[in-house]
């Protein structure tokens, strides 16, 4: 003798009759706490992030910055020895 039970549910109606624990409060937690992690690692990686990491003690704003950094790839001074008087 064979028989065939064909049961059609939800999973949480499945949870709930096998008495498991409903988890989706604590999943819903460590989503919301991996999507701040991630959102906080992009941001040290923004240009201005990453300068303040490197150069903490520098009080520079980016606009002094760019022009130190334009300044040191201008031609260098000249060579030619003046002739004195």
């Amino acid at each position: 003798m064979k028989f065939t039970i064909e049961v059609d549910c939800t999973a949480e109606e499945a949870r709930h009759f096998f008495g498991l624990p409903d988890v989706k409060p604590m999943q819903d937690a460590a989503m919301a706490k991996l999507s701040q992690q991630m959102t906080d690692a992009v941001a040290s990686l923004a240009p201005e992030a990453m300068l303040r990491t490197w150069l903490p003690l520098s009080p520079w704003t980016p606009a002094q910055m760019q022009e130190a950094m334009s300044n040191m790839f201008k031609a260098p001074p000249s060579t030619k020895k003046r002739e004195s008087p």
